[in-house]
């Protein structure tokens, strides 16, 4: 007599073999999801940065060229160029050129009447061109690209640039930011810039008291991945900023450039009102991508940026 062959599979088994094919479901899910946030990402970036950076760096030249007497220098910022959206919190990363005006009279008279100065300098030497001034930048359209110019002047080794409110001077090292941000970009895979464009344009969509300015936003992303180790894709290092940023909002951060005691003094001091408006805002933002993560969900995503 032979007895039955083969195996038998009892409850528990059942249930192992069920819950790793769960486990396989979520993790194609996941891996699918992260495909489409990256696509996501990738087109929106592409709307940002989608110029020929050939035609950029020769107007810079003619900039340069055209200006060159009353230049103390010029810092061309590698991770420049105008977002889609301009908004109120546009900072350094957002324009083409810093212009440093070597001109201790402009520097006794107001951030607006420098401003006026070099846009007339700029329509001199350009007068069939388009020349635009914002509340800080300059924008000047050519036939082939536009370029954002953020006109700053030098006085007795002091480079000034307009403060947050575009009325008043307030003092930087600008080499020495570009310097502490490039550094942590390039640490990181050079994903740390796109990515504070990408966070720039979700904090565009927000009410204007819960928005912080360009600069902070720059600062607090040299803040948060000081030392972070994570992977480095823009969805995880886009919830990272957003997840970190949120406790960090509510104390200072010490300006590394000397613009001012702090990058965030418009915030009032640690824990205030101010502060604690603009925290919430954040964490609120960085639930909506966890949530948007948890339900593999694209359009949430979209939404983030109110695609």
């Amino acid at each position: 007599m032979g007895g039955g062959g083969g195996g038998s599979y009892d409850d528990s088994d059942l249930d192992q073999l069920k819950r790793k094919l769960r486990e396989s479901e979520t993790q194609t899910a996941n891996v699918e999801h992260e495909a489409r946030v990256a696509d996501l990402l990738e087109h929106l970036l592409a709307e940002f940065n989608g110029r020929d950076p050939e035609p950029v760096n020769r107007h810079l030249e003619e900039i340069r060229r055209a200006l060159e007497k009353e230049l103390a220098g010029m810092v061309n910022l590698l991770f420049g160029g105008s977002i889609i959206k301009h908004t109120e919190i546009d900072g350094l990363s957002d324009v083409d050129s810093l212009v440093i005006l070597d001109s201790c009279e402009l520097a006794e008279q107001s951030p607006d009447a420098a401003k006026d100065y070099f846009v007339k300098r700029l329509q001199d030497r350009f007068p069939k061109t388009d020349i635009t001034a914002g509340r800080l930048a300059v924008t000047i359209r050519f036939s082939d690209t536009e370029i954002q110019l953020l006109p700053a002047i030098s006085c007795e080794d002091h480079v000034k640039i307009a403060d947050a409110s575009g009325h008043n001077w307030a003092e930087i090292r600008p080499r020495g930011f570009t310097k502490v941000l490039t550094e942590t970009n390039q640490r990181l895979g050079k994903e740390v810039v796109p990515v504070i464009k990408l966070a720039k344009a979700i904090i565009a969509t927000l009410p204007g008291k819960h928005q912080i300015s360009g600069y902070h936003a720059e600062a607090l992303a040299v803040e948060v991945f000081k030392n972070y180790e994570g992977v480095q894709s823009r969805q995880a290092m886009l919830k990272h900023y957003f997840e970190e940023a949120t406790d960090r909002l509510r104390q200072p951060i010490r300006d590394r450039t000397g613009q001012s005691v702090h990058v965030d003094d418009y915030l009032g001091t640690a824990n205030s009102l101010e502060r604690s408006i603009v925290s919430d805002a954040f964490g609120r933002v960085s639930r909506r991508i966890s949530k948007a993560d948890s339900a593999s969900s694209i359009d949430e995503w979209r939404q983030l940026f109110k695609e």
